[in-house]
């Protein structure tokens, strides 16, 4: 969620119309996710490392995460942070943690020994007051167990993902015509596998109201691709036409697997996967709209929602995501609610508000996951809410390494 799908964008590119651009970001950064998907990796995926098996240069920058008390001037996010902690922490003391880690399959690495390394964390964090002593603090305490990534070699690819803002009606009409759907009651009962995205609402997707989905509307978008991508996302921030908010989020999904619409254009060798950018994108569906029946059905998965009454966007793990703090990874191979370091680059607005790639090195929380983020080479970051937030995740497109730093 391997082969790299660049988006480098131009500046004439970006004069597009500003709703269509951030539509086909959000495009982007799915397609993004589909590009980069490969089959689980062989277990174990995560090796205790030693720093003397590392370079140097990399040695001195583990663990430097000078975002959390600001530099240049600017503010840090260490509440931030500790906020996104703390989640993890009410997460690991439930249940549903008791269950996962029972199934984990990387020897030495338990419910309770993530639980204690993330508590001993939070106290460092609090107490440390610069980036060295944390770091040195955490080199002293802790080992590294680092993914092997994509290649068994430790090669990451990193997407990012976000939480879009659309506007919408609690009622059809002429401009509102595509729904978000609720959970069938039913759906236990569904023979399998169960249908297909174009069985249940047709080419054009408005043909739910005429089969299993009727009746079960949650709330109608006024385009396509938003409708989409909030599918792909799994959460929204709807501004309704009466004036209110309303969120929505993941409430479940058909049996049928995720497939990504860049991934089946390179197929029918619209482009190649050199050639997928952005403005290829739109220059495509402006071209030929029509194709929007024959592709978007491609996903043959089909997600529900649920209305989430203003709550944040939420992981898989069920705590609230927070950004540029919490990522998502596969389960089945990366400890859920887990302490985690990223090495990669984000991308950051420059002095001409331009977005450009900075190397960062930053300690996350292991919250979430997607139906794209398969094997220990992908990781999904959180980037937030809005239309920056979009900018910037379909701009992410980068490799590096993903740690967990657990208690020695």
């Amino acid at each position: 969620m391997m082969n790299k799908e660049s988006y480098q964008l131009s500046g004439k590119d970006w004069k597009l119309n500003k709703v269509f651009r951030y539509q086909l970001l959000a495009i982007a950064c799915c397609v993004l996710a589909i590009a980069f998907s490969v089959p689980a990796a062989a277990i174990p995926s995560l090796q205790p490392i030693s720093l003397n098996q590392l370079p140097a240069s990399q040695v001195e920058s583990i663990g430097l995460d000078a975002q959390i008390w600001g530099e240049n001037g600017k503010p840090g996010d260490k509440a931030s942070l500790l906020k996104s902690i703390d989640h993890s922490l009410g997460y690991l003391n439930s249940q549903a943690a008791a269950s996962a880690y029972s199934r984990y399959p990387v020897a030495g690495i338990t419910r309770d020994r993530v639980r204690r390394s993330l508590d001993r964390f939070r106290q460092l964090a609090i107490d440390s007051t610069t980036p060295s002593q944390l770091q040195e603090s955490v080199k002293q305490e802790f080992v590294f167990y680092k993914s092997t990534g994509k290649d068994g070699k430790g090669t990451v690819a990193f997407t990012g993902y976000f939480e879009p803002t659309y506007a919408a009606s609690r009622t059809p009409n002429s401009e509102f015509r595509y729904p978000l759907y609720r959970v069938p009651p039913n759906i236990g009962s569904w023979p399998k596998p169960h249908p297909t995205r174009l069985d249940l609402e047709g080419a054009d997707a408005l043909q739910g109201s005429k089969g299993l989905l009727r009746g079960l509307e949650l709330v109608w978008l006024r385009d396509r691709f938003q409708a989409f991508l909030v599918h792909v996302q799994g959460s929204a921030r709807l501004q309704l036409t009466d004036g209110s908010t309303m969120t929505v989020g993941f409430a479940g999904k058909t049996t049928q697997s995720y497939t990504g619409v860049g991934r089946e254009l390179v197929k029918d060798g619209k482009f190649t996967l050199e050639q997928l950018t952005l403005p290829k994108l739109t220059e495509y569906f402006t071209n030929f709209p029509a194709d929007m029946d024959k592709y978007l059905p491609k996903n043959q998965s089909f997600v529900f929602f649920r209305d989430t009454n203003g709550a944040p966007a939420t992981g898989s793990i069920g705590v609230p995501v927070t950004a540029e703090r919490s990522i998502a990874t596969d389960k089945a191979l990366m400890p859920p609610g887990a302490l985690a370091l990223i090495s990669t680059k984000l991308p950051y607005p420059n002095a001409a508000g331009k977005l450009e790639q900075n190397a960062v090195n930053r300690y996350v929380l292991d919250q979430d996951t997607g139906g794209a983020i398969k094997g220990a080479g992908r990781v999904d970051v959180f980037m937030g809410t809005g239309n920056l937030a979009g900018d910037r995740a379909g701009y992410i497109n980068s490799t590096g390494e993903l740690y967990y730093p657990l208690l020695k």
